[in-house]
C-alpha cells in the first residue's frame, strides 16, 4: 500500500560505481494495492504529452553543440526560472515535456544539456556519456552556470533560479549547489548525495529531495544520513522517502501508474510548494 514517508531525509554519498549499478529508469516492483485519487500530475510523465511545445536554445557561449530546450510561460513576466538537468541518457523528449509542463505552472524551463547535443540509446552508451561528464566536473559546473547567466539576462525572468534533476540529474544538481553560480533552490530526484557537513555547508538555500523506498543504489538509510546531516548543520530541507516503488519512479509514471501515481502526486505537490516558497515568491 502507498505510504509517503513523512521524514525529513536526504542520505549520504553513493560512489559513482554504485550509481551506474542502478538504472535511470525504473526497474521492476512489487503490484500493489493504490488508491485511485484524482491527481493533476503533468502529461508529461504519464506519457500523454504531445510533442516539445519550445525551442532549442545555445546557452553556453561559443558552443554550437550543447543544445538546450526552453518553454516559456504565457504573458510577459517576469517569471522564475527553472534549469531541469537530464538523466543519464541525455536530454530527450521526456524532460523537454517536462519543462513544458513548468512553463505551463508560470517557470521559464530550461532544460540543460550536458551531452553536448548526444543522447544514449542503451546502457553502455549511457556510462559512457555520464563517466565523460563526472571526468570533468569543472566544465559540468561551468555549463549550469552558463544556463543560469543565459536566465538571469533574459527580461522575462525574475533572477530568481532553482535547479532540479532526476538521477543523474539530481546528482548534478546537488553538485550544483555545492559549487555553481548562486541560484536559489535544489530539488533532487533519487540522485547520488553528498554526507560531508562542511561541503554541505555551502548550500544557501533550502533542499528538496523525493527518494524511492526500493531503490537498491541509494538506500533509504542514506537519505536519513544526508537529511539529518542537514538539519544538524541547519540546512531547512523537505526530503521524503515513499515506500513501495523503486528508482526512477516520477518521471515514468506510466510505466506502472497504478503504482506510482499515488506517490508521484505527493512528490509534485511538495514541489510546486517548495518552487513557490524558493523561487516563486
Amino acid at each position: 500500500m502507498y505510504r509517503a514517508a513523512r521524514r525529513r531525509l536526504p542520505a549520504a554519498s553513493l560512489t559513482f560505481t554504485a550509481l551506474l549499478l542502478i538504472a535511470c529508469g525504473s526497474g521492476e516492483e512489487e503490484a500493489a494495492d493504490q488508491p485511485q485519487a484524482a491527481t493533476n500530475l503533468p502529461a508529461a510523465v504519464l506519457g500523454t504529452a504531445p510533442p516539445p511545445q519550445g525551442e532549442n536554445v545555445h546557452y553556453v557561449p561559443d558552443d554550437s553543440a550543447t543544445t538546450g530546450y526552453l518553454a516559456l510561460p504565457d504573458g510577459e513576466g517576469p517569471f522564475p526560472a527553472l534549469i531541469l538537468i537530464h538523466e543519464w541518457n541525455g536530454l530527450v523528449d521526456r524532460v523537454r515535456q517536462v519543462a513544458d509542463a513548468f512553463a505551463d505552472e508560470g517557470y521559464v524551463a530550461l532544460a540543460a544539456d550536458l551531452y553536448a547535443g548526444r543522447t544514449g540509446s542503451n546502457r553502455d552508451e549511457n556510462i559512457a556519456l555520464v563517466r565523460e561528464v563526472r571526468s570533468d566536473p569543472e566544465r559540468m559546473i561551468a555549463n549550469l552556470d552558463a544556463a543560469a547567466a543565459f536566465l538571469r539576462n533574459r527580461t522575462d525572468v525574475s533572477g530568481e533560479i532553482a535547479a532540479m534533476g532526476w538521477c543523474f540529474g539530481g546528482g548534478v544538481a546537488l553538485s550544483f549547489a555545492l559549487g555553481g553560480e548562486r541560484h536559489e533552490g535544489t530539488a533532487v530526484f533519487y540522485g547520488s548525495l553528498v554526507q560531508d557537513p562542511e561541503r554541505l555547508r555551502s548550500i544557501t538555500h533550502e533542499v528538496y529531495g523525493t527518494f524511492a523506498g526500493n531503490d537498491q543504489g541509494i538506500p533509504p538509510e542514506e537519505v536519513e544520513r544526508f537529511a539529518a546531516t542537514l538539519d544538524e548543520i541547519g540546512i531547512q530541507n523537505d526530503i521524503h522517502v515513499y515506500d513501495d516503488v523503486n528508482h526512477g519512479f516520477w518521471l515514468y509514471v506510466d510505466e506502472n501508474p497504478e503504482l506510482r501515481r499515488a506517490p508521484a502526486t505527493d512528490a509534485w505537490r511538495r514541489l510546486l510548494a517548495y518552487l513557490e516558497r524558493t523561487v516563486g515568491e
